[in-house]
């Protein structure tokens, strides 16, 4: 099969929908000869920031001189961005030739996921990784990257989020999402809810595993456009930071405190790899710039727990205007994502991403201009971007916003690269 035919059957797997449970990834890897022995693993799990914390990570254990995976969902623009290994994409090739043992060893009904995380542990095992960083697609307790025997978990913070699979309330997600640490496995834990905290509290009890908690245990802060680390028995100043934001600094001290746990079972890092690891780090579509005139600017959040953090971040960009080139899917709920980003917006530019779930433009167009702000349907992602180019001043500031798709598309549309849309 070509790569592109390749992803078309993976991607029909996808009429499995989401299954959780372990049995089928238990199945398809011992068929497989159990590759996720090969590597140790650490687990990232949350609702914001899994991926910066995760990419932090990897970059710091890169610069230690480990050769580390990194497992991460969704993509943005190539399915080959889900699995990297010391910041390389896997190669088409590879995903053809592994694909093709995973699903003629895969069980009935095997999902789309479970396919794509057997994947990613076979290629990694091929690849002689030592260490590799599992980003959890959904959950934790019943996720299928829950097979690995993660040596430490990182919790990025939690909030409502896939309500029909996880539950209804913050105990209920917390506790699903808590469900992937191990027993006596190092748990550390950002700044959480209540609610969620006292779940993880529990977790940790029950598994007999050291709990670090930021605030208590590390923490970081920014001085003069710089971070500060204060760490469980490490302390670094003056850091630059790869990834842009306010918040970043939370995901970085996440990162920071699981590389220093990491020592003890067999990882140690320096401070130096920690310094390198932090300013290297890289994650596209998350507060990323493309230079202008006018700037543009990427980010992601599609909840309203990110779309906060990013109103919160643009308080330190100079701008003259602030043009919004916006698209969102039609089952997410407006007023949590836009509620903190149409005050800041002096235009709205709503778009439709090319997927079925979109939100027409129209109506996303309508919601903005109820709201107060002056908005048009400019139709596709790449003529609201077009649109407002053309309409900016050199000192405005567009962001294109509102969902990984929006963001996803307008990147492959800046960096005239073709565009898998799919999501698992």
């Amino acid at each position: 099969m070509t790569y592109a035919e390749t992803l078309a059957h993976i991607y029909a797997l996808g009429r499995f929908g989401i299954k959780p449970g372990l049995d089928r990834i238990t199945a398809l890897l011992a068929a497989l000869g159990n590759p996720q022995d090969a590597f140790q693993a650490v687990h990232v799990v949350g609702t914001n920031g899994k991926g910066s914390t995760a990419s932090f990570l990897c970059s710091i254990l890169k610069a230690g001189g480990y050769r580390v995976g990194l497992f991460t969902s969704p993509h943005l623009i190539s399915f080959t961005e889900r699995i990297q290994v010391n910041g390389t994409e896997i190669e088409e090739a590879d995903v053809v030739r592994l694909a093709e043992a995973v699903m003629a060893a895969a069980p009935e009904e095997t999902t789309f996921f479970e396919i794509v995380t057997a994947l990613a542990i076979l290629y990694f095992a091929e690849a002689g990784v030592e260490i590799a960083v599992f980003e959890a697609g959904m959950g934790g307790r019943l996720d299928a990257t829950n097979i690995l025997q993660g040596v430490l978990c990182a919790i990025a913070p939690i909030s409502l989020e896939h309500t029909d699979y996880l539950g209804k309330t913050i105990e209920d997600i917390a506790a699903e999402k808590a469900g992937i640490c191990k027993p006596g496995a190092p748990i550390l834990s950002a700044r959480q809810d209540r609610d969620a905290q006292f779940i993880i509290e529990h977790q940790a009890a029950q598994l007999d595993a050291p709990l670090y908690r930021q605030g208590e245990s590390f923490d970081a802060f920014w001085l003069d456009g710089l971070l500060n680390y204060r760490g469980i028995g490490v302390t670094l100043d003056a850091l630059s930071c790869g990834l842009y934001g306010r918040y970043q600094s939370g995901n970085a001290a996440l990162a920071l405190a699981s590389a220093e746990l990491l020592r003890a079972v067999g990882f140690p890092v320096t401070p130096q790899a920690m310094i390198a690891g932090v300013a290297n780090a890289r994650w596209p579509g998350r507060m990323e710039f493309f230079p202008g005139p006018p700037r543009l600017l990427l980010d992601g959040a599609h909840n309203p727990a990110g779309a906060a953090a990013l109103a919160e971040a643009l308080a330190d960009i100079p701008r003259g205007q602030l043009f919004l080139v916006a698209g969102v899917m039609a089952d997410k709920e407006l007023s949590g994502i836009l509620a903190p980003l149409l005050p800041l917006a002096d235009r709205v530019f709503a778009v439709a991403p090319a997927l079925e779930r979109a939100l027409p433009a129209g109506e996303l167009a309508t919601y903005c201009f109820g709201a107060g702000v002056e908005a048009m349907d400019a139709g596709s992602v790449a003529q609201g971007i077009e649109l407002a180019r053309n309409l900016a001043q050199d000192d405005d500031l567009i962001l294109v916003c509102g969902s990984l798709f929006t963001v996803g598309e307008a990147r492959s549309h800046l960096k005239s690269r073709n565009f898998e849309p799919f999501r698992g």
